[in-house]
């Protein structure tokens, strides 16, 4: 055991490990010089244009057809009548609208999309069906 650990410290780093790094940093070239067959054999600094409009992100998300307006925490859970629901780590830091419908029924909603329903007494998101999804 002793002999692995010594023999592990004193190995220096292989050149194997640092090619890849440096070929990556050279292929930021192949905009520059490598033309490409769907751009009619241009490169793409030559077809590339920059928006003239700024990007101002997202404004601030409402929804004044819900009760509430929660913020989606960092590990992707909304805290709502001292239970904890986890929806989703993609919608950190995001509102969500949660509606009641029902006795202990909220439907939550993210933008203009419905997520689903959270039961408080099961503290579970139900979500409703995909309309991206696979039809069968």
């Amino acid at each position: 055991m002793w002999l692995v650990r010594s023999s592990l410290k004193s190995q220096e780093p292989s050149e194997a490990w640092t090619v890849p790094f440096e070929r990556n940093a050279s292929d930021r070239s192949c905009h520059n010089e490598r033309p490409h067959e769907a751009l009619d054999m241009k490169c793409p600094v030559e077809v590339y244009k920059a928006s003239t409009r700024p990007y101002r992100g997202i404004s601030e998300l409402s929804y004044p057809f819900h009760d509430r307006t929660v913020l989606v925490t960092c590990c992707g859970r909304i805290c709502i009548f001292r239970k904890k629901i986890n929806l989703s780590t993609s919608l950190a830091g995001q509102s969500v609208g949660i509606k009641e419908v029902d006795e202990g029924i909220w439907l939550v909603s993210f933008m203009n999309d419905d997520l689903g329903y959270i039961d408080l007494e099961e503290k579970t998101l139900q979500p409703l069906n995909n309309p991206f999804g696979p039809r069968v």
